[in-house]
């Protein structure tokens, strides 16, 4: 909030729409008991474009010929960027010890490639490309990883590559030493392991966004579902189980469920982390 501002009155009827143009056009969804939380989060961007009401903000994001470019503003300000390195481990030492060598050895020619959904400022991808270093990976397969997130803002950073303390609570201090280099503003990555992500802007209620990247062996999805209805969940699912290379692996962060969402996924356990498995396709009779 811009410093001694209120946040601006949102009344119940406008909320209701502006709740249900988000859903539509960002996936991200407010029930009526966070109707505070998102007149909080927008009040500043609504006062910057000069408004004095969410109705006027409704009627730009909803007829204004400049509402496409406003919609990635919008994202920023409700994101919610909570990520740091070596975080939910198990997941990610399924990958590198269990599922990648699965998938080298059953198609030894072609690469795997690694998408990771809502990569925020970049720490959740990195990671992996660290994990893949330790284990040599990279020298033994040809694996791509792409990362994307919906927030403009968020994108950005990740390319920079410039992280702060907060991001570094679970990385160990060796890996910390070997992977990162004091600069101005905080701690940068490793060029050479920055360089093997590919990022971009994509908002997974856009089918246009997701196309380009979900033809992956290997998706990460987590800690995002949280913020969606169960409808845009099992939608954005659909897409993924139509798109994805079988056999595919989809990790979702651990408090969530894809179980009364989606049939097309199998959830099973490797080691100690669970993993939603789409089978290969079976063959016509």
């Amino acid at each position: 909030m811009w410093p001694g501002a209120e946040t601006l009155e949102l009344s119940g009827s406008v909320f209701t729409i502006m709740r249900d143009l988000i859903r539509e056009n960002a996936g991200l969804y407010y029930d009526d008991s966070r109707r505070e939380i998102l007149a909080e989060k927008l009040s500043n961007r609504v006062r910057a474009l000069g408004f004095r009401s969410f109705l006027d903000y409704y009627y730009l994001l909803k007829y204004d010929p400049t509402a496409e470019s406003e919609w990635p503003c919008l994202v920023d300000a409700l994101s919610v960027p909570e990520t740091y390195f070596w975080r939910e481990m198990g997941q990610v030492n399924a990958l590198v010890d269990t599922i990648l060598p699965n998938l080298v050895q059953s198609r030894p020619q072609a690469p795997v490639d690694i998408w990771c959904a809502a990569c925020a400022t970049g720490e959740e991808p990195l990671t992996i490309a660290m994990a893949l270093a330790e284990a040599g990976w990279w020298d033994r397969a040809a694996i791509r990883i792409k990362a994307s997130d919906a927030s403009p803002s968020a994108i950005e950073k990740a390319r920079r590559g410039i992280f702060r303390e907060r991001s570094f609570r679970c990385l160990s201090h060796p890996l910390r030493e070997k992977y990162f280099s004091p600069v101005e503003g905080g701690e940068k990555i490793s060029p050479e392991l920055h360089g093997r992500i590919s990022w971009s802007c994509a908002n997974l209620v856009n089918d246009q966004h997701i196309e380009p990247l979900v033809h992956v062996s290997v998706l990460f999805c987590r800690n995002v579902f949280i913020y969606f209805s169960p409808d845009t969940v099992a939608n954005i699912v659909r897409r993924f189980a139509r798109g994805m290379t079988r056999p595919g692996y989809l990790f979702v962060g651990a408090s969530e469920s894809l179980l009364k969402i989606t049939d097309e996924f199998e959830l099973e356990q490797f080691g100690e982390a669970f993993v939603y498995f789409l089978p290969p396709a079976k063959d016509p009779k």
